[in-house]
């Protein structure tokens, strides 16, 4: 099982968007995928129609109990896809974990649950845009960490400062055997504008300076209409844009890339093409 969290200290980047097409490329590729939305802004559990209409229980269970149960996961309508949904509106779980000596384990410890561990071959965790306990628990559980940047002056700024300084906040924790996993920045929304290529390009070298602690993507996710209408649609990118004329390649294209890209052992591998009725907004 692989886990990532989705993340960065600079909200409005695309986080939510990138776990929930993500995730759902990897489920239509035939792998068991475990959505988490960490975000006490619910985000990621709106965002796919559930099968379920109420959960049971999510992520307040899952840190204060500090386990995974069956639960705590609900099915999406969409096959091998399921989630831990956001279920912490006034923001309690930031501040009981402050509380917790424990607080940047317990959501790492709780992924070895049986629910999870042996059921899932991926979990993709979301984040919120925001330094605190939550986020930290959320980085600490993963193998990989995957930030979205845009090619903006101010948010590469912040990207390169946050990332640094959290960084170098978690990493002591590996000297009690909890190794904090790699950074993979993707460029996100990059339009086709000189001023945004030469962003990406500065992006680039700046990270090539910091001796592999993080590490940029070849994969660029373009500003397109396309992952607007999908989120509007309730549907993954990779479905409702399979195929696109002109120079940029389509959202299929881009999120297929990017997932051989995260996890090499699918290179080539393709989503299935389900010929099935999509959800209504």
């Amino acid at each position: 099982m692989i886990k990532f969290t989705i993340t960065s200290t600079k909200g409005g980047v695309g986080k939510t968007t990138l776990t929930a097409n993500l995730g759902a490329l990897l489920a239509d590729m035939g792998l068991r995928v475990l959505l988490i939305d960490a975000d006490v802004q619910p985000s990621l559990s709106k965002y796919f129609p559930l099968a379920a209409p109420q959960p049971a229980a999510g992520l307040t269970e899952v840190i204060v109990r500090g386990q995974v149960t069956t639960a705590c996961i609900t099915p999406t309508v969409f096959p091998n896809l399921h989630i831990v949904v956001s279920d912490d509106p006034e923001g309690h779980l930031p501040n009981w974990l402050l509380n917790r000596i424990d607080r940047g384990f317990r959501l790492r410890f709780a992924l070895q649950s049986p629910a999870v561990a042996g059921h899932y071959d991926c979990v993709l965790i979301d984040t919120q845009g925001a330094i605190g306990p939550l986020q930290d628990a959320a980085v600490m559980a993963a193998d990989i960490l995957v930030s979205p940047i845009t090619p903006e002056i101010l948010s590469a700024r912040e990207f390169k400062d946050g990332t640094m300084e959290l960084l170098d906040r978690l990493e002591p924790g590996s000297a009690l055997g909890a190794t904090l996993g790699p950074v993979k920045a993707v460029i996100y929304r990059q339009d086709r504008t000189s001023d945004a290529r030469l962003i990406a390009s500065g992006i680039r070298e700046d990270f090539i300076r910091l001796k592999g602690r993080v590490s940029v993507l070849d994969t660029v996710v373009p500003h397109a209409k396309a992952y607007k209408e999908a989120a509007t649609l309730r549907i993954p990118v990779h479905r409702h844009e399979r195929r696109r004329d002109g120079v940029m390649p389509s959202a299929s294209t881009v999120m297929h890339q990017l997932a051989w890209e995260l996890i090499p052992s699918l290179q080539g591998v393709l989503a299935d093409e389900p010929q099935v009725e999509e959800p209504s907004s």
